[in-house]
């Protein structure tokens, strides 16, 4: 059984939506998956994991949250080598500039993305929650 981690920052609810989507698509896939605020976790805690479901929504001008989830994920991108990643969150406004570049980040700390970088427009519908379950079971 694989273990996964869901990371989130939610401000409206929305990522947080989607984010206990992931987790039901990967207990349905029969991982044991952990639920974890973005203050919770850190480089400590990624040897604990098989996979990581990171989840932010657009902020500013389309940036990661920055006082709780950009210095967390500042701090493990480096470290994600061989680990299965997948991102996800809300969006409102601009074309979701945000995703794009936090896929590079990604890519660049050698994240093996193993679902396309997802994101959604406002309060996820029912298509969307049905993708971040996709999601979690491309993880587990």
């Amino acid at each position: 059984m694989s273990k996964v981690a869901v990371v989130y920052w939610s401000g409206t609810g929305n990522t947080e939506a989607m984010a206990n989507a992931v987790v039901e698509g990967a207990k349905a896939a029969g991982a044991e998956v952990d639920l974890i605020f973005s203050d919770d976790f850190g480089p400590d805690k990624l040897d604990d994991y098989e996979a990581i479901a990171f989840g932010c929504p657009a902020m500013g001008n389309e940036e990661l949250e920055e006082s709780s989830f950009e210095p967390m994920f500042a701090s493990v991108e480096g470290n994600l080598g061989g680990k299965k990643i997948a991102i996800f969150g809300s969006y409102e406004w601009n074309d979701g500039q945000w995703m794009k570049d936090w896929e590079e980040r990604v890519k660049g700390g050698a994240g093996n993305l193993v679902y396309p970088a997802l994101p959604a427009y406002d309060n996820p519908d029912a298509d969307a929650l049905e993708k971040c379950k996709e999601l979690g079971k491309a993880l587990a």
